[in-house]
């Protein structure tokens, strides 16, 4: 059985692709793409098995001078954005359950988590971020009117922890944000309310997609311990980079 579901491997199979093969070995392989949006000119994908895939717009490539190479590597790709002046938006961690751990997932029942609707939790919400700081509301982007949010609540019925989601580039992949208050954390209510607004996700048909940097190791150990097994690593165009 694979690993990931289908409807993973399909979304990244559709979005790496393109028109031309500029270059392929084992490893790595570059591919060009007209149909690339501005701000999705030049994509990296990692994926934990360590190939990578680049995928760009023929503008980039020949900006970077990457046609007619017999043999390029991925340090030499990176190499030839850095001459070009082509800059990389920092990586992020891409994770998602195993179809093994989605059938679990699915058999669980909530204890102190439970979904959260804008008209009657508003209040609660809003005093939840209250007591956040500036920094993590904008690290986590938990917002209450996204497309599903879950709360984790503690021995007093006050909202701890909350985790929101959306559907991701209008694919069935649920981006998710969590925000824990910071006196609540590593005592299990992250992991809880991720599994929880997971097994929602699942049960409408989407894919719950956690996404972190590379350099936040908290949220890339907080993915583990609530059972998502790391997909890859990906890059795109920084929005400061050159046009």
């Amino acid at each position: 059985m694979p690993l990931f579901s289908k409807t993973i491997t399909d979304f990244w199979q559709a979005l790496m692709l393109g028109e031309d093969i500029l270059y392929k070995d084992d490893v790595f392989t570059i591919i060009t793409n007209t149909r690339l949006e501005q701000n999705d000119r030049v994509m990296v994908l990692e994926i934990s098995d360590g190939r990578v895939m680049a995928v760009l717009t023929p503008e980039m490539a020949e900006k970077a001078g990457l046609y007619h190479q017999e043999k390029i590597s991925e340090s030499i790709f990176r190499q030839k954005l850095n001459q070009a002046n082509i800059t990389l938006h920092g990586a992020d961690y891409i994770f998602y359950f195993p179809e093994t751990e989605k059938r679990q997932l699915l058999q669980e029942n909530s204890d102190k988590q439970r979904q959260l609707m804008e008209e009657q939790d508003g209040e609660i919400f809003s005093a939840f971020q209250a007591l956040a700081s500036e920094q993590d509301l904008d690290n986590a982007y938990v917002e209450l009117d996204h497309w599903s949010v879950f709360g984790a609540f503690d021995e007093k019925n006050h909202l701890v922890s909350a985790a929101s989601m959306y559907p991701w580039n209008g694919s069935q992949l649920a981006d998710m944000g969590v925000l824990t208050l910071e006196s609540f954390r590593s005592q299990g209510y992250a992991r809880k309310v991720v599994r929880a607004i997971s097994q929602h996700a699942c049960a409408q048909g989407y894919e719950p997609q956690f996404r972190c940097q590379l350099d936040n190791l908290a949220s890339a150990a907080l993915a583990k311990a609530a059972g998502l097994t790391l997909f890859g690593k990906w890059e795109i165009i920084s929005p400061d980079s050159v046009n």
